[in-house]
């Protein structure tokens, strides 16, 4: 995912590059020695909380799960997101199988069978097929009232305060997609969505705590997190507007700074990149104002500049607990997991675009990899890893130095320089690995193609 540009452009830049005279030296160490310093460098530390990547979820319990979720699979689908929380926070044993969205190409049929509309999200309950995030919210909450209930009983006035809150969350995402996406009355549409956030800071500030209802964490907040989380990265991007560490939202602020404190909500939160480039495809489009600028390029890019930036309160982006050298640890053990299909996938930024276009800007299901070329990026994506593991600086001291040579030796740069930004506009989070990681991996990234980029 990830629109630097489209499709159609990026791979007719890919196809009149200059064949370049200059290459580089493949002093890598091999998959097996670079798996054997993983293990070294580890074990990756285990974390609680949901894995975008599991595809069952017991939480110590026997037996068959009575749920099977279907949601989509880049962890983009807001819907699908309130779904998987509330069976996090419950514990609720569920399977799961994973549909791309529409954007992505067609629906499998065997879904379609199922659900005609092919919408996001689903889940059978021993066997029924319901639909509707609503629907599923009230049903999971009825079923399983012993899983940690999210919702006061009927009758009790917090009960009715959640079904008011759950209306005003509908009226903040109305104000917010008539802003978002929008070029006309900008002004007056920024208006409007600050009185309806201006409703859920009051709300807020009324309860002891710092979730919606007093009794603490509930289904509310559940409700709400999905498309909080959503428009405070799409309003910075595409607006220049600051919904965190903002003086106006203080009870905003320590909303979410609570939900941050929660494993199951971070599995399931996504990083600013991921939802500006994912809302898109999802919504029609959305439009820019002239305040975007600067954020778009941190967003895009400039973030993952070495020296990367401590995450701290201030930060442009906070909210995520950091560690570099286990969230190192973590993007190199993910691609070794699975580096043949990364390789493959990457291939593709210099290989030909699909037959079939998608929605989504430079997502290309059917795109055809140059695979040609896989002994050169093979080798770079083993400098990535080593860099990783080691740092930038070590490896450039030692025997294994990324270097270049002239007069057309070496692996091709070229190939290379394509692939390696191809891959690193679509790691996505949750998907792929966590914010953290994905932040070092796009990093070690940049550092390969400056490095390449010499020649």
């Amino acid at each position: 995912q990830g629109e630097g540009c489209s499709t159609s452009s990026f791979h007719r830049q890919v196809r009149t590059m200059a064949t370049r005279k200059v290459g580089f030296v493949d002093r890598a160490p091999s998959w097996e020695v670079l798996k054997r310093l993983a293990d070294k460098v580890g074990p990756l530390p285990k974390r609680n909380g949901a894995d975008a990547r599991a595809l069952e979820r017991r939480f110590g319990q026997q037996g068959t799960p009575r749920v099977k979720l279907y949601r989509d699979h880049a962890a983009w689908c807001p819907y699908c997101q309130k779904v998987w929380l509330q069976l996090e926070e419950k514990k609720v044993p569920y399977h799961v199988e994973k549909i791309n969205m529409r954007c992505y190409g067609d629906k499998p049929p065997s879904y379609v069978k199922k659900v005609p509309s092919g919408l996001l999200p689903a889940l059978e309950l021993d066997g029924k097929l319901y639909t509707e995030s609503a629907t599923i919210a009230m049903l999971l909450e009825e079923t399983f009232p012993e899983h940690s209930p999210l919702l006061p009983p009927q009758g009790d006035p917090e009960r009715r305060a959640a079904e008011m809150l759950m209306k005003m969350e509908r009226q903040l995402f109305g104000a917010w997609m008539q802003w978002l996406t929008s070029n006309w009355m900008d002004g007056a549409n920024r208006m409007a969505f600050e009185r309806a956030l201006g409703q859920v800071e009051k709300a807020l500030g009324m309860t002891p705590g710092p979730f919606f209802l007093g009794g603490g964490f509930s289904l509310v907040d559940i409700i709400f997190a999905p498309f909080l989380e959503r428009m405070v990265a799409s309003l910075l991007y595409y607006k220049g507007y600051r919904m965190r560490n903002n003086s106006k939202w203080p009870h905003v602020e320590r909303w979410f700074k609570a939900m941050e404190e929660r494993p199951t909500y971070m599995g399931t939160k996504s990083d600013f990149y991921t939802h500006v480039h994912d809302l898109p495809p999802q919504l029609g489009g959305c439009a820019s104002n002239k305040d975007s600028k600067q954020y778009q390029e941190w967003i895009d890019g400039k973030a993952w500049e070495f020296p990367l930036q401590p995450i701290v309160d201030e930060s442009l982006e906070p909210g995520w607990p950091e560690d570099p050298r286990e969230d190192a640890l973590e993007a190199a053990t993910r691609i070794l997991e699975n580096k043949d299909a990364i390789i493959r996938f990457a291939l593709r930024g210099c290989g030909e675009p699909g037959a079939r276009p998608v929605w989504a800007e430079l997502s290309d299901p059917t795109a055809v990899s140059a695979v040609e070329y896989q002994p050169d990026f093979d080798a770079a994506l083993r400098y990535v890893v080593l860099a990783l593991l080691e740092g930038v600086d070590k490896v450039q001291s030692s025997e294994h130095a990324l270097s270049l040579v002239d007069g057309g030796e070496g692996r091709r740069v070229d190939p290379v320089l394509a692939s390696a930004r191809y891959l690193q506009l679509r790691v996505g989070v949750p998907r792929d690995m966590s914010f953290p990681a994905a932040r070092q991996l796009r990093a070690h990234l940049h550092w390969l193609m400056s490095r390449l980029q010499d020649a």
